[in-house]
C-alpha cells in the first residue's frame, strides 16, 4: 500500500498538471475569441460590401431601364410630373 506522503506527492503532481492544462485551454480560449471578433468585423465589413454593391445593381438597372426606352428624357419628365401631381390630389382627399 502506498504511503501517504507517496499519495500526496502524486495528488499535487496531478493538481499541478491539471493547473498547467486549464492555463493551457484558457490561452487557447483567449485566441479563438480573438479569431472570433477578427471572422465577425470581416463578415461585418463584407455585408455592408454586399449591400453597397446591391444599391448600385439596383441603380445601375434603373438607369438601363430608363436608356432603353425610346421615350425622350422630355417625356419622362412629364411622367414624373403627372404622377406628382396624381400623388398630390391624393394627398388633399386624404386630408378631407
Amino acid at each position: 500500500m502506498p504511503s501517504v506522503a507517496g499519495q500526496l506527492n502524486s495528488v499535487l503532481h496531478k493538481t499541478a498538471r491539471l493547473i498547467e492544462l486549464c492555463n493551457a485551454l484558457q490561452e487557447e480560449n483567449d485566441l479563438l475569441k480573438l479569431e472570433n471578433q477578427s471572422v465577425k468585423a470581416a463578415l461585418d465589413t463584407a455585408k455592408n460590401k454586399n449591400l453597397d454593391m446591391e444599391e448600385k445593381l439596383r441603380v445601375l438597372k434603373l438607369a438601363k431601364s430608363i436608356e432603353g426606352t425610346s421615350e425622350k428624357t422630355l417625356d419622362i419628365k412629364q411622367k414624373i410630373n403627372d404622377f406628382v401631381r396624381e400623388i398630390d390630389k391624393c394627398v388633399v382627399l386624404l386630408k378631407k
